[in-house]
């Protein structure tokens, strides 16, 4: 027959070490399920107009419609013919959301975007 004893202080430190060691580990894995997503935090239709052109003038009234298209990945389609439809891989970096990379910088801030498609033509405007 087994005696029940005492645990030893020893071994109440081991345990308590794993049960750290347990809760450390799993915490990334949380973190990775509550972690936004940042297309859909910029899904939506924006108006605004376009602040520069390298082939033209500017042009007011420009409305562009943000579409999730996967994790972290929006298609930027527009009403004004000028501007091609491009798709922006997204990233979080000071507080903003911007491109991960690309010729086509972006920028939004609180639902404050701009945009530069292919580095030709930029646009400016709010959700």
């Amino acid at each position: 027959m087994r005696r029940l004893t005492t645990p030893t202080p020893r071994r109440a430190l081991v345990v308590a070490g794993f049960a750290l060691f347990a809760a450390t580990a799993t915490a990334p894995l949380a973190l990775a399920r509550t972690h936004p997503d940042l297309a859909n935090a910029v899904a939506g239709t924006y108006h605004g107009d376009v602040i520069s052109d390298s082939q033209g003038s500017s042009h007011s009234d420009v409305t562009l419609t943000l579409t999730r298209v996967g994790p972290n990945e929006v298609s930027i389609t527009s009403d004004y013919p000028r501007l091609p439809v491009i798709t922006v891989r997204l990233e979080s970096a000071m507080g903003h959301i911007v491109n991960r990379g690309g010729t086509s910088p972006f920028a939004y801030d609180h639902g404050k975007l701009d945009v530069s498609f292919e580095n030709q033509v930029s646009w400016s405007g709010h959700q």
